[in-house]
């Protein structure tokens, strides 16, 4: 999927300028798509090369002028026929969860601290995501919601992601209890019982980087 087909979906509603796409993004659309306001207003100036979009200049008093992007027929056409196509298989790269594949040689201590990070940075898109539900709801139920208003698709995809910020920090609740008592077990194992201690880590004695008995 490119950048330009995550905007025209964003365009959807009408006008917006390249500051009204990036907040779009941040509270909305990076639940599932990430771009920084320089890869957007780069982006912005090519589809409008391409005829995409149009965009027209806003002049304000006591403020900077604004410019505000529109679909065209052709963008609009291009948004179709792109949901048209079959998605691409999702495709994950997470430094975090390899760190966390190699917790048992690794430093044990940072690895906890960087999931404890993770939550504090879920937890915060949870709170923005839920806000963003409350205000699209309006007071509405959420099965009135989906029944009645005009457009759904937004909705959907906070719902998106608001299940999987939910499942992140359930998911880090879960992995640094497991280290604090795998470390808690070790720290009480003078037989050694648990596994060899390298780093405040529990290591497997057959690992090939236990440490060798010596003497």
């Amino acid at each position: 999927m490119a950048l330009r087909n995550a905007v025209m979906a964003a365009l959807i509603d009408g006008e917006a300028s390249g500051y009204d796409l990036a907040k779009d993004f941040d509270a909305s659309v990076a639940n599932f798509w990430t771009a920084t306001p320089q890869q957007l207003y780069r982006e912005l100036d090519r589809m409008a090369e391409e005829g995409l979009i149009r965009t027209r200049l806003v002049e304000q008093e006591r403020r900077p002028n604004k410019r505000l992007h529109a679909l065209t027929p052709a963008g609009w056409e291009a948004l179709r026929a792109f949901t048209a196509q079959r998605p691409k298989p999702t495709a994950i790269r997470d430094e975090l969860l390899v760190k966390v594949r190699a917790l048992d040689v690794g430093d044990a201590p940072s690895v906890r601290a960087a999931i404890a990070e993770s939550k504090r940075r879920a937890e915060t898109k949870l709170a923005r995501y839920e806000r963003l539900r409350a205000r699209m709801l309006g007071g509405r139920t959420e099965q009135s919601y989906l029944l009645e208003a005009e457009s759904v698709g937004p909705y959907l995809t906070l719902l998106r992601g608001i299940a999987f910020e939910q499942e992140n920090i359930r998911w880090a609740d879960l992995a640094a209890a497991t280290i604090d008592r795998r470390r808690a077990a070790t720290a009480h194992d003078p037989a050694g019982t648990v596994g060899t201690r390298l780093d405040n880590v529990a290591i497997p004695r057959d690992s090939p980087v236990a440490p060798r008995p010596t003497g």
